[in-house]
């Protein structure tokens, strides 16, 4: 049997009607939404289907509708997974692998994810951060560029040896940006409302720590690699300091999927809507099966395989 992992996707993979191509799940997505919507006294089903999309983007309801998407569609393959099955979800999409693995409660990490994009949202004022994906410059020469920077700015995400996303204040990324385009990058400005995973966030993680204290996590057979450290935890205060970690620090999601590699991961699929994170690791590792899960056919294919 080959040896499986799933990848839970973050900000940025929602768009109104993300789940139309499930129709065969519609119930179990529903009756997840319907539980969400009443925990947030908000009508998140309507506006997955059928927007505004302004408002889906609004990161304090994209987080809890793109967990609540993940955690659905899990709901949808559990039965067929193998018991060794593997997890890691990229920044947000991590609150989804923890609940999917059973550590997290579903009803508890709604309402983190929702308080997690208000502190975000307020530790910046609109307009005054950014994020940029930066591609074909290496890890280390790009370290080094944005320390050049007089303004906050970081790498945010590592998410390939040959795409990595900077964030922090405007004026930063905006510096770091031209740095990177003269000595031959390609810069890609992102339509995003905070900078996420950079100093900037600190205010956020310190609130959100607090949040996090009286959530219970469960032991669980499952692990789930951590963004920060590229580490599965079992002991609940490790959890915590992950997730606190996580705000103000990149997502080392290259290491994270080269962990997999080493561990002899042979199928992935993305659980959760869109395929950004299949992309990332197809073009990293050609000889692995990564299948979207988002639609009736990706599902078909991973289960039967």
């Amino acid at each position: 049997m080959p040896k499986t992992a799933l990848i839970f996707p973050g900000q940025g993979s929602q768009s109104v009607g993300m789940l139309a191509d499930l129709p065969d799940a519609f119930e179990t997505i529903k009756n997840h939404f319907e539980q969400a919507s009443a925990i947030l006294d908000k009508d998140l089903w309507t506006l997955v289907t059928d927007g505004p999309e302004e408002e889906l983007n609004q990161t304090q309801w994209t987080q809890p509708a793109l967990l609540t998407a993940s955690v659905a569609t899990f709901d949808v393959i559990k039965s067929r997974l193998p018991s060794d099955t593997i997890m890691a979800g990229h920044s947000l999409g991590e609150y989804s692998a923890l609940v999917c693995a059973g550590i997290l409660a579903f009803e508890d990490a709604v309402s983190l994810v929702h308080k997690r994009g208000q502190y975000m949202q307020a530790a910046v004022p609109a307009g005054s951060g950014a994020m940029a994906a930066v591609i074909g410059m290496e890890a280390v020469a790009l370290d080094a560029l944005c320390q050049q920077v007089d303004e906050v700015v970081s790498p945010a995400n590592y998410n390939s040896s040959a795409q990595i996303v900077i964030a922090g204040s405007k004026a930063g990324v905006e510096a770091a940006s031209a740095l990177a385009a003269e000595a031959g990058a390609k810069v890609i400005p992102l339509a995003v409302s905070v900078p996420s995973h950079c100093a900037l966030m600190k205010p956020a993680a310190e609130q959100l720590a607090q949040d996090l204290q009286a959530v219970t996590f469960n032991s669980s057979e499952t692990p789930v690699v951590h963004n920060v450290d590229v580490e599965s935890h079992k002991i609940a205060d490790d959890i915590r300091q992950a997730l606190v970690a996580q705000l103000s620090s990149p997502v080392r999601w290259a290491d994270t999927m080269q962990y997999f590699k080493n561990q002899g991961i042979t199928e992935v699929g993305e659980c959760g809507p869109g395929k950004v994170l299949s992309g990332l690791y197809k073009r990293f590792d050609r000889s692995t099966t990564v299948v979207p899960l988002a639609n009736q056919k990706g599902i078909g294919k991973f289960i039967d395989d």
